[in-house]
């Protein structure tokens, strides 16, 4: 027996187990207590603290960028505790920032705030109301909903790693493989967006969290996250997959081992289940959509805007709620929804769009994490070609499944590589984020036409773009955490001294999570206080993650693009 209480085999590796979960496996359940999840857990709150303090020096110390990004006015008069907060905070509200702010604070006022989906403004509300209650009369509510992004977000990340160490237990069966990755999760390159008032933090756990569940067998809880996923972020439709492979799984798995109208009967229940769930995911996009339908598209009694949010729509062009006149364009197709019309008209999102030469510094942003996905993909395809075609389905010897059941080429991480491979093509062929300046805003009309595209075009040369495919992959995808730490573990000698039970070497023979050298604990410090005598490989993945970890943070909180 390990030191854990999981049978051993050759090298260290637990046996299999009976295949329940997502990717067909139950995987290890971390025991109560687990040393390593406690060590996580502080290098994750230090990590989210520096973060914090980082941002609040860059934003003191550093001007910001006269960015024509959206920013309402603010229609109280600030008092002495909201400028020191804004002193303080103020990083973390840039960019998107902004428009979760704003609907926290005003609801869904402008059309183009339909991008942001519901889920993190009303957190950040039930928070300022809530749990921030007796400073109100300190704070404004704007303040206090900053206030409320910078706990929750920290707390979002904190629990995030909670999840993404009991996944990569379940899915990778090696502790020391997963701890590594969940450590490399705490200095993330997304680290910027999981600090700042934006959804991904919150996206990020709750996505970690329904994959766990659903590796442990617990579909429904899994479910339940899922759609609480989409509620957060739109991409979380995308997670329904993770549950029609769990369906997939088990129908094969009864095909092999049963036969008869009993089994007809059952395949047709476990189907039906799996559609309610898939549907459950899907809810709360089209629940959005109709929501975002009533309020642009049906006649209502108009909403009192305060004067200066109705000019700000006046200047910039923006459509407001319950605005009489032509409804958008939107409202008259077959399948009305405001999210894909905004992404296509205000932000001109769409496939190939991006390609362009002007754009070459943003594909070398977009770059490392590209790399880095693509070659997962081919490390896995290359080492499991009979699994990937045949999905994971077919029945395999297992002797061959023992052999090759742990670590980032084990079978279990199958569906994790689809989805991931899945976001960088939408990602890298699809997405980015373009910000409309000034010039274009103005000639836009107050209710936006098709002729908006033809004067997107003719001003393109001034609008500024962003790929957001680094933290795309970075909050939604497990990949990108487990591969590198594959690399490590595989290209760095300075980690194979670490021990075979999945548990790192700690000096002394002490355990890791007790009180002792936190460097010699956590391999991501430990590598790092030895910088020098890395690989060239260990020195670029390490590299890639501190640097965007960190000029994140210096660029983004001061209005400057960032991926």
């Amino acid at each position: 027996m390990s030191v854990f209480g999981f049978p051993k085999t050759e090298g260290g590796f637990p046996r299999r187990q009976r295949p329940t979960g997502a990717a067909g496996e139950r995987g290890m359940e971390p025991v109560s207590g687990d040393p390593l999840l406690r060590e996580l857990l502080r290098f994750a709150v230090r990590c989210r603290a520096l973060a914090l303090l980082l941002q609040a020096v860059f934003n003191l110390l550093i001007p910001d960028h006269a960015a024509d990004a959206f920013s309402p006015p603010r229609l109280s008069e600030p008092g002495p505790a909201d400028l020191l907060l804004e002193r303080l905070l103020g990083g973390l509200s840039r960019w998107d920032a902004e428009h979760f702010l704003f609907i926290a604070e005003r609801g869904y006022l402008y059309e183009h705030n339909c991008a942001f989906f519901p889920l993190y403004p009303l957190s950040l509300r039930a928070g300022a109301e809530a749990a921030l209650w007796p400073l109100r009369r300190l704070l404004r509510l704007r303040s206090r909903l900053l206030l409320s992004a910078a706990l929750l977000n920290s707390l979002f990340a904190i629990l995030a790693a909670a999840a993404l160490y009991k996944l990569g237990c379940a899915v990778l069966r090696c502790r020391r493989a997963a701890f590594l990755a969940t450590a490399l999760f705490c200095v993330s390159p997304a680290n910027v967006f999981l600090a700042a008032a934006y959804s991904e933090s919150m996206f990020c756990c709750l996505a970690f969290g329904a994959m766990w569940r659903l590796e442990r067998g617990q579909r429904w809880r899994g479910a339940l996250l899922f759609s609480l996923a989409t509620g957060a972020r739109a991409n979380g439709v995308v997670n329904a997959g993770f549950l029609l492979y769990s369906c997939a799984k088990r129908l094969a798995l009864r095909l092999r081992l049963r036969s008869g109208s009993l089994l007809l009967w059952k395949q047709l229940l476990s189907a039906a289940s799996s559609a309610v769930a898939c549907a459950g995911v899907l809810l709360p996009f089209v629940v959005f959509q109709y929501y975002a339908y009533m309020m642009f598209c049906v006649p209502n009694v108009q909403r009192a805007v305060p004067e200066p949010l109705l000019q700000l729509a006046l200047d910039k062009g923006y459509r407001l709620a319950g605005a009489r006149g032509a409804p958008p364009p939107w409202c008259s197709q077959r399948f009305p929804a405001v999210y894909p019309y905004i992404q296509d008209v205000y932000w001109n999102v769409g496939f190939l769009r991006y390609f362009e030469l002007r754009q070459i510094p943003n594909f070398l942003l977009a770059l490392p994490v590209t790399l880095l996905s693509s070659w997962a993909a081919w490390t896995y395809v290359s080492a499991n070609p009979r699994h990937c075609l045949t999905l994971g389905l077919e029945r395999t010897n297992s002797g061959e499944e023992n052999k090759a059941s742990a670590g980032f080429c084990g079978p279990a991480v199958f569906v994790y590589m689809v989805h991931a491979t899945a976001l960088l093509l939408l990602g890298f062929f699809c997405m980015h984020v373009q910000r409309l300046p000034q010039s274009i805003s103005k000639a836009l009309c107050p209710v936006p036409t098709d002729g908006m595209r033809d004067e997107l075009t003719l001003n393109a040369t001034h609008a500024l773009t962003r790929q957001v495919l680094t933290r795309f992959l970075g909050s939604s995808s497990p990949i990108l955490y487990w591969f590198s730490a594959h690399l490590l573990q595989e290209h760095e000698p300075l980690l194979w001294s670490d021990g075979t039970d999945g548990e790192p070497a700690s000096p002394g023979g002490g355990r890791p999570g007790s009180r002792g050298d936190g460097a010699a604990a956590n391999p991501v410090l430990r590598l790092l206080s030895r910088w020098s005598l890395l690989t060239p490989l260990s020195k670029c993945v390490l590299g890639f993650f501190l640097s965007y970890w960190l000029l994140g943070l210096l660029l983004h909180c001061n209005f400057l693009p960032w991926t």
